[in-house]
């Protein structure tokens, strides 16, 4: 283990009611929150990706909500290094770090850690360039030299495009025979006691779908908007985030609005199966609906006290 500092994480899919038990933890254990969710690093991506109002967050520090910019990259290895310096932070003054979010390959690289490849610097710059303006060529080359990992990924996913063209062609060797080997360590960084957070089905899909529509009434549009006017139609390529593109689509008048929110509606509750499916496959993952907070709270209580 290497570090001996407690840590409590909150998962689940999206929609299920993270941010409401997070703050309820940190509040009751002078806890601060460090964001693991994908979408919600970017600075501009903001009513889209759910990310916590100030008035949401009651006062407690929120750490890596607003890391990136949408043209930097975010990636498992820097993740780490940022999730691991916060922590430390943290616990220095003397507060719990509550991991909060619902991408699940950073909770377990953040148990686990990450083995890295090494790659060439100058591959991977050549690389980064050349997906500005000739990412299709780049996804060719891929599906040429490892057709295997090719088919598993988008063609218009940037980040792992590049990420497998750099390995390949610094080692030799194609992307996906890394990739089927295990990447993480199999001894824990840290005391880590893993909440995970579910609701039936039907309760989960109306919550989202509910949420949707608040959405679009906090301004979803304007915030749509605003990023097409300042970075350009091509902006709207490098946003994973489910809906960014829809709703450009209702603003160019190629969607209705009723269309396009019910395939945001029908996105995200597929992406919240998805997220569930992964999470069930966590070892050491302890189960608790949204409205069991006492129990929680008790458990976590628990897991301080421990030697």
């Amino acid at each position: 283990m290497k570090e001996n500092i407690k840590v409590v994480a909150i998962c689940g899919p999206t929609g299920v009611g993270k941010t409401e038990v997070s703050i309820e933890i940190a509040t009751k254990f002078s806890g601060e929150i460090i964001n693991f969710d994908s979408q919600q690093f970017y600075q501009e991506l903001c009513i889209g990706t759910a990310k916590p109002t100030a008035e949401e967050r009651k006062g407690i520090p929120h750490h890596l909500f607003e890391e990136l910019s949408l043209f930097e990259e975010m990636n498992a290895a820097r993740f780490l290094e940022l999730a691991d310096k916060k922590v430390k932070e943290i616990n220095l003054r003397g507060r719990l770090p509550i991991l909060v979010g619902g991408t699940g390959l950073y909770l377990r690289v953040f148990e686990y850690g990450l083995f890295e490849v090494k790659v060439d610097p100058e591959i991977r710059k050549k690389l980064k360039i050349k997906a500005e303006t000739e990412l299709s060529s780049l996804f060719e080359e891929l599906k040429n030299l490892d057709p295997e990992y090719a088919q598993k990924i988008h063609p218009k996913d940037r980040v792992r495009i590049v990420r497998a063209l750099e390995v390949i062609l610094s080692t030799g060797k194609p992307f996906s025979e890394f990739h089927r080997q295990s990447l993480f360590f199999t001894q824990k960084r840290y005391p880590l006691l893993k909440i995970g957070l579910y609701l039936p089905r039907e309760e989960l899909y109306a919550k989202i779908n509910a949420r949707v529509e608040r959405m679009i009434e906090a301004g979803w549009l304007k915030e749509v908007e605003s990023l097409y006017q300042k970075y350009g139609a091509s902006v709207f390529d490098r946003i994973k985030a489910i809906g960014y593109k829809e709703l450009y689509q209702v603003l160019c008048g190629e969607l209705t609005l009723s269309t396009a929110l019910e395939k945001i509606k029908r996105d995200t509750r597929h992406y919240a199966k998805r997220q569930l499916t992964w999470f069930k496959k966590e070892k050491d993952l302890e189960w608790f609906k949204p409205s069991e907070i006492l129990t929680i709270l008790q458990r976590i209580e628990a897991f301080l006290k421990e030697a």
